[in-house]
Protein backbone atom coordinates (compact mmCIF):
# COMPACT_ATOMS: atom_id res chain seq x y z
CA UNK A 1 0.00 0.00 0.00
CA UNK A 2 1.37 3.41 -0.88
CA UNK A 3 1.67 5.44 2.29
CA UNK A 4 -1.76 6.93 2.95
CA UNK A 5 -2.47 10.56 3.75
CA UNK A 6 -4.15 9.39 7.01
CA UNK A 7 -1.00 7.65 8.29
CA UNK A 8 1.16 10.57 7.12
CA UNK A 9 -1.04 13.05 8.99
CA UNK A 10 -0.81 10.92 12.15
CA UNK A 11 2.94 11.52 11.96
CA UNK A 12 2.49 15.23 11.10
CA UNK A 13 3.93 14.77 7.61
CA UNK A 14 2.83 16.87 4.62
CA UNK A 15 -0.19 15.53 2.70
CA UNK A 16 -1.80 16.35 -0.65
CA UNK A 17 -5.21 16.88 1.03
CA UNK A 18 -6.54 16.74 4.58
CA UNK A 19 -7.44 13.13 5.39
CA UNK A 20 -10.98 12.49 6.59
CA UNK A 21 -12.76 9.61 8.28
CA UNK A 22 -15.72 9.58 10.66
CA UNK A 23 -16.33 7.93 13.98
CA UNK A 24 -19.33 5.62 13.59
CA UNK A 25 -18.95 5.94 9.81
CA UNK A 26 -20.40 2.42 9.51
CA UNK A 27 -23.81 2.03 11.06
CA UNK A 28 -27.45 2.88 11.37
CA UNK A 29 -27.56 5.93 9.09
CA UNK A 30 -26.57 3.74 6.10
CA UNK A 31 -29.32 1.83 4.25
CA UNK A 32 -26.82 -0.95 3.42
CA UNK A 33 -26.14 -1.47 7.12
CA UNK A 34 -29.81 -1.40 8.10
CA UNK A 35 -30.48 -4.17 5.57
CA UNK A 36 -27.92 -6.36 7.39
CA UNK A 37 -29.35 -5.40 10.80
CA UNK A 38 -32.79 -6.61 9.72
CA UNK A 39 -31.33 -10.13 9.73
CA UNK A 40 -28.66 -9.92 12.47
CA UNK A 41 -28.17 -8.35 15.90
CA UNK A 42 -25.14 -6.14 16.49
CA UNK A 43 -23.40 -8.90 18.48
CA UNK A 44 -24.09 -11.42 15.69
CA UNK A 45 -22.43 -9.07 13.19
CA UNK A 46 -19.28 -8.52 15.24
CA UNK A 47 -18.94 -12.25 16.00
CA UNK A 48 -18.98 -13.17 12.29
CA UNK A 49 -15.74 -11.87 10.70
CA UNK A 50 -17.20 -11.79 7.15
CA UNK A 51 -20.16 -9.67 8.29
CA UNK A 52 -18.01 -7.37 10.45
CA UNK A 53 -15.67 -6.88 7.49
CA UNK A 54 -18.53 -6.15 5.09
CA UNK A 55 -19.99 -3.50 7.40
CA UNK A 56 -16.53 -1.95 7.90
CA UNK A 57 -16.09 -1.69 4.12
CA UNK A 58 -19.49 -0.12 3.34
CA UNK A 59 -18.54 3.53 4.06
CA UNK A 60 -15.11 3.12 2.44
CA UNK A 61 -16.77 2.08 -0.82
CA UNK A 62 -19.59 4.63 -0.55
CA UNK A 63 -17.72 7.76 0.56
CA UNK A 64 -13.99 7.29 -0.26
CA UNK A 65 -12.94 8.08 3.31
CA UNK A 66 -9.20 7.96 4.04
CA UNK A 67 -9.37 5.27 6.73
CA UNK A 68 -11.58 2.35 7.68
CA UNK A 69 -12.41 1.67 11.31
CA UNK A 70 -13.11 -1.86 12.40
CA UNK A 71 -16.80 -2.52 13.07
CA UNK A 72 -16.90 -3.72 16.68
CA UNK A 73 -18.02 -2.41 20.08
CA UNK A 74 -16.08 -1.12 23.07
CA UNK A 75 -17.85 -3.60 25.38
CA UNK A 76 -16.68 -6.76 23.56
CA UNK A 77 -13.92 -7.51 26.11
CA UNK A 78 -16.48 -7.69 28.93
CA UNK A 79 -18.06 -11.09 28.23
CA UNK A 80 -14.73 -12.97 28.16
CA UNK A 81 -13.87 -11.25 31.45
CA UNK A 82 -17.09 -12.55 33.01
CA UNK A 83 -19.36 -9.50 32.70
CA UNK A 84 -22.61 -10.36 30.94
CA UNK A 85 -24.39 -7.74 28.82
CA UNK A 86 -26.87 -7.35 26.00
CA UNK A 87 -28.04 -4.52 23.74
CA UNK A 88 -31.63 -3.63 24.54
CA UNK A 89 -33.60 -1.70 21.93
CA UNK A 90 -34.13 1.89 23.05
CA UNK A 91 -31.83 1.51 26.06
CA UNK A 92 -28.43 0.57 24.66
CA UNK A 93 -26.15 -1.84 26.52
CA UNK A 94 -27.45 -3.36 29.74
CA UNK A 95 -24.94 -5.04 32.09
CA UNK A 96 -26.58 -7.90 33.96
CA UNK A 97 -23.91 -8.27 36.66
CA UNK A 98 -22.44 -4.82 37.39
CA UNK A 99 -19.00 -4.68 39.04
CA UNK A 100 -19.36 -2.93 42.41
CA UNK A 101 -17.58 -4.97 45.09
CA UNK A 102 -14.12 -6.42 45.71
CA UNK A 103 -15.58 -9.87 45.03
CA UNK A 104 -16.83 -8.63 41.64
CA UNK A 105 -13.37 -7.31 40.76
CA UNK A 106 -11.68 -10.49 41.99
CA UNK A 107 -14.00 -12.55 39.77
CA UNK A 108 -12.92 -10.74 36.57
CA UNK A 109 -11.01 -13.13 34.32
CA UNK A 110 -7.88 -12.31 32.28
CA UNK A 111 -8.83 -11.44 28.70
CA UNK A 112 -6.43 -13.46 26.45
CA UNK A 113 -7.82 -11.57 23.41
CA UNK A 114 -6.18 -13.73 20.71
CA UNK A 115 -8.34 -16.62 21.94
CA UNK A 116 -11.45 -15.09 23.50
CA UNK A 117 -11.86 -12.39 20.82
CA UNK A 118 -10.42 -14.38 17.91
CA UNK A 119 -13.35 -13.29 15.71
CA UNK A 120 -12.19 -9.66 16.03
CA UNK A 121 -8.66 -10.62 14.97
CA UNK A 122 -10.06 -12.69 12.08
CA UNK A 123 -12.11 -9.69 10.88
CA UNK A 124 -8.95 -7.54 10.93
CA UNK A 125 -6.99 -10.11 8.90
CA UNK A 126 -9.84 -10.38 6.41
CA UNK A 127 -10.06 -6.60 6.07
CA UNK A 128 -6.33 -6.24 5.42
CA UNK A 129 -6.75 -8.45 2.35
CA UNK A 130 -9.72 -6.34 1.15
CA UNK A 131 -8.37 -2.86 1.92
CA UNK A 132 -5.67 -2.32 -0.67
CA UNK A 133 -5.06 1.43 -0.36
CA UNK A 134 -7.04 2.33 2.78
CA UNK A 135 -5.52 1.90 6.25
CA UNK A 136 -7.48 0.08 8.97
CA UNK A 137 -7.99 1.57 12.43
CA UNK A 138 -8.52 -0.78 15.37
CA UNK A 139 -9.89 0.46 18.68
CA UNK A 140 -10.89 -0.19 22.24
CA UNK A 141 -12.76 1.66 24.91
CA UNK A 142 -10.60 3.53 27.42
CA UNK A 143 -10.42 2.17 30.97
CA UNK A 144 -12.62 4.93 32.46
CA UNK A 145 -15.37 4.67 29.87
CA UNK A 146 -15.48 0.85 30.00
CA UNK A 147 -15.36 0.91 33.81
CA UNK A 148 -18.26 3.36 33.95
CA UNK A 149 -20.43 0.94 31.95
CA UNK A 150 -19.39 -1.96 34.20
CA UNK A 151 -20.16 -0.05 37.39
CA UNK A 152 -23.32 1.82 36.34
CA UNK A 153 -24.81 -1.19 34.57
CA UNK A 154 -25.26 0.78 31.34
CA UNK A 155 -25.14 4.38 30.10
CA UNK A 156 -25.39 7.12 32.73
CA UNK A 157 -26.18 10.83 32.89
CA UNK A 158 -24.19 11.69 36.02
CA UNK A 159 -21.82 8.71 36.64
CA UNK A 160 -22.76 8.89 40.32
CA UNK A 161 -22.06 5.22 41.13
CA UNK A 162 -18.74 5.38 39.28
CA UNK A 163 -17.58 8.55 41.01
CA UNK A 164 -18.71 7.29 44.41
CA UNK A 165 -16.47 4.25 43.97
CA UNK A 166 -13.55 6.61 43.26
CA UNK A 167 -14.32 8.79 46.27
CA UNK A 168 -15.42 6.22 48.87
CA UNK A 169 -13.56 3.06 47.81
CA UNK A 170 -10.41 4.20 45.98
CA UNK A 171 -8.63 0.85 46.57
CA UNK A 172 -11.50 -0.93 44.84
CA UNK A 173 -11.43 1.57 41.96
CA UNK A 174 -7.67 1.16 41.46
CA UNK A 175 -7.98 -2.64 41.58
CA UNK A 176 -10.66 -2.55 38.87
CA UNK A 177 -8.74 -0.09 36.70
CA UNK A 178 -5.56 -2.13 37.06
CA UNK A 179 -7.25 -5.27 35.73
CA UNK A 180 -9.13 -3.39 33.04
CA UNK A 181 -6.13 -1.45 31.73
CA UNK A 182 -4.11 -4.68 31.47
CA UNK A 183 -6.90 -6.33 29.47
CA UNK A 184 -7.42 -3.32 27.16
CA UNK A 185 -3.67 -2.95 26.54
CA UNK A 186 -3.56 -6.64 25.52
CA UNK A 187 -6.65 -6.17 23.33
CA UNK A 188 -5.24 -3.20 21.39
CA UNK A 189 -1.87 -4.93 20.99
CA UNK A 190 -3.59 -8.05 19.66
CA UNK A 191 -5.46 -5.94 17.09
CA UNK A 192 -2.18 -4.39 15.95
CA UNK A 193 -0.55 -7.83 15.71
CA UNK A 194 -3.51 -8.98 13.60
CA UNK A 195 -2.94 -6.10 11.16
CA UNK A 196 -4.52 -2.85 12.43
CA UNK A 197 -2.37 0.00 11.09
CA UNK A 198 -3.49 2.55 13.69
CA UNK A 199 -5.61 2.36 16.85
CA UNK A 200 -7.92 4.69 18.71
CA UNK A 201 -8.72 4.71 22.42
CA UNK A 202 -12.33 5.84 22.90
CA UNK A 203 -12.83 7.73 26.19
CA UNK A 204 -16.32 8.85 25.26
CA UNK A 205 -17.51 9.69 28.79
CA UNK A 206 -14.34 11.08 30.37
CA UNK A 207 -15.63 14.65 30.04
CA UNK A 208 -17.76 13.90 33.12
CA UNK A 209 -14.62 14.24 35.26
CA UNK A 210 -12.77 17.20 36.74
CA UNK A 211 -9.07 17.54 35.89
CA UNK A 212 -8.17 16.50 39.46
CA UNK A 213 -10.23 13.30 39.20
CA UNK A 214 -8.83 12.52 35.75
CA UNK A 215 -5.25 12.97 36.96
CA UNK A 216 -5.77 10.83 40.09
CA UNK A 217 -8.11 8.10 38.93
CA UNK A 218 -7.77 7.82 35.15
CA UNK A 219 -4.51 9.15 33.70
CA UNK A 220 -2.21 6.32 34.88
CA UNK A 221 -4.51 3.68 33.39
CA UNK A 222 -5.11 5.42 30.06
CA UNK A 223 -1.35 5.96 29.86
CA UNK A 224 -0.72 2.25 30.42
CA UNK A 225 -2.98 1.31 27.49
CA UNK A 226 -1.72 4.09 25.20
CA UNK A 227 1.93 3.29 25.98
CA UNK A 228 1.40 -0.41 25.19
CA UNK A 229 -0.12 0.46 21.79
CA UNK A 230 2.52 3.13 21.09
CA UNK A 231 5.36 0.68 21.76
CA UNK A 232 4.28 -1.34 18.67
CA UNK A 233 5.15 1.60 16.39
CA UNK A 234 1.68 2.23 14.91
CA UNK A 235 -0.03 5.65 15.31
CA UNK A 236 -2.26 5.92 18.39
CA UNK A 237 -5.25 8.27 18.73
CA UNK A 238 -6.41 9.38 22.20
CA UNK A 239 -10.05 10.46 21.92
CA UNK A 240 -12.55 11.89 24.40
CA UNK A 241 -15.53 14.22 24.45
CA UNK A 242 -16.18 17.21 26.70
CA UNK A 243 -12.44 17.35 27.30
CA UNK A 244 -11.60 21.06 26.91
CA UNK A 245 -10.32 21.19 30.52
CA UNK A 246 -8.56 17.82 30.25
CA UNK A 247 -6.43 18.38 27.13
CA UNK A 248 -3.08 19.00 28.92
CA UNK A 249 -3.64 15.83 30.96
CA UNK A 250 -4.68 13.83 27.89
CA UNK A 251 -1.42 14.88 26.27
CA UNK A 252 0.36 13.55 29.35
CA UNK A 253 -1.58 10.27 29.08
CA UNK A 254 -0.25 9.80 25.56
CA UNK A 255 -1.16 9.33 21.93
CA UNK A 256 0.34 10.54 18.67
CA UNK A 257 -3.01 12.15 17.82
CA UNK A 258 -5.39 13.82 20.29
CA UNK A 259 -9.09 14.02 19.47
CA UNK A 260 -10.86 17.37 19.80
CA UNK A 261 -14.62 17.65 20.06
CA UNK A 262 -16.63 20.56 18.64
CA UNK A 263 -16.88 22.42 21.97
CA UNK A 264 -13.32 23.72 21.68
CA UNK A 265 -12.06 25.80 18.73
CA UNK A 266 -9.60 23.62 16.84
CA UNK A 267 -6.75 26.13 16.85
CA UNK A 268 -6.90 26.80 20.60
CA UNK A 269 -7.29 23.08 21.37
CA UNK A 270 -4.21 22.34 19.25
CA UNK A 271 -2.26 25.11 20.92
CA UNK A 272 -3.17 23.72 24.36
CA UNK A 273 -2.07 20.21 23.36
CA UNK A 274 1.06 21.43 21.56
CA UNK A 275 1.87 21.49 17.86
CA UNK A 276 4.24 18.53 18.27
CA UNK A 277 1.09 16.34 18.40
CA UNK A 278 -1.39 15.71 15.60
CA UNK A 279 -5.07 16.45 16.22
CA UNK A 280 -8.32 14.93 15.00
CA UNK A 281 -11.67 16.65 14.63
CA UNK A 282 -13.74 18.55 15.14
CA UNK A 283 -17.03 19.18 13.29
CA UNK A 284 -20.25 19.02 15.31
CA UNK A 285 -21.97 15.80 14.09
CA UNK A 286 -25.25 17.73 13.78
CA UNK A 287 -23.62 19.90 11.07
CA UNK A 288 -23.87 16.87 8.75
CA UNK A 289 -27.66 17.37 8.76
CA UNK A 290 -27.38 21.00 7.60
CA UNK A 291 -28.06 22.17 4.03
CA UNK A 292 -24.90 21.58 1.96
CA UNK A 293 -23.89 25.30 1.74
CA UNK A 294 -24.12 25.65 5.53
CA UNK A 295 -22.31 22.36 6.10
CA UNK A 296 -19.57 23.46 3.69
CA UNK A 297 -19.15 26.75 5.56
CA UNK A 298 -18.69 24.87 8.84
CA UNK A 299 -16.27 22.34 7.36
CA UNK A 300 -14.22 25.19 5.86
CA UNK A 301 -14.18 26.89 9.25
CA UNK A 302 -12.62 23.80 10.88
CA UNK A 303 -10.07 23.49 8.06
CA UNK A 304 -9.23 27.19 8.20
CA UNK A 305 -8.52 26.91 11.93
CA UNK A 306 -6.03 24.09 11.21
CA UNK A 307 -4.06 26.69 9.20
CA UNK A 308 -2.69 24.07 6.79
CA UNK A 309 -0.41 22.77 9.55
CA UNK A 310 0.68 19.13 9.03
CA UNK A 311 -1.01 16.76 11.44
CA UNK A 312 -4.72 17.53 11.08
CA UNK A 313 -7.15 14.64 10.50
CA UNK A 314 -10.69 15.81 9.77
CA UNK A 315 -13.45 14.06 11.71
CA UNK A 316 -16.61 14.77 13.63
CA UNK A 317 -16.20 15.57 17.32
CA UNK A 318 -18.06 12.36 18.23
CA UNK A 319 -19.82 9.69 16.17
CA UNK A 320 -22.07 10.18 13.13
CA UNK A 321 -25.67 10.37 14.35
CA UNK A 322 -28.52 8.11 13.30
CA UNK A 323 -30.55 9.45 10.33
CA UNK A 324 -27.61 11.54 9.03
CA UNK A 325 -28.22 11.91 5.25
CA UNK A 326 -25.79 9.66 3.37
CA UNK A 327 -25.46 12.22 0.56
CA UNK A 328 -24.24 14.79 3.13
CA UNK A 329 -21.54 12.42 4.38
CA UNK A 330 -20.37 11.88 0.82
CA UNK A 331 -20.41 15.63 0.16
CA UNK A 332 -18.49 16.32 3.38
CA UNK A 333 -15.64 14.02 2.30
CA UNK A 334 -15.47 15.74 -1.09
CA UNK A 335 -15.50 19.21 0.51
CA UNK A 336 -12.59 18.28 2.81
CA UNK A 337 -10.55 16.77 -0.02
CA UNK A 338 -11.13 19.75 -2.33
CA UNK A 339 -10.29 22.42 0.27
CA UNK A 340 -7.26 24.58 -0.39
CA UNK A 341 -5.94 26.62 2.53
Amino acid sequence: MTESRFLKACRREAVDATPVWFMRQAGRYMAEYRAIREKHTLLEIVKQPELAAEVTLQPVRAFKVDAAILFADILLPLQPMGVDFEFVKGEGPVIHNPVRTQADVDALRPLHPEETLAHVMDAIRLLRTELVNTPLIGFSGAPFTVASYMIEGGPSRDYKTTKLMMYSAPELWHALMGKLSTALAEYLTAQINAGAQAVQLFDSWVGALSPMDYETFVLPYSKKVLDAAHSTGVPVINFGTGTATLLPLMRQAGGDVIGLDWRVPLESGWQTIGHDKAVQGNLDPVALFAPIPEMKKRIHDVLRRAEGRPGHIFNVGHGILQHTPEENVKAAVEIVHEYQA
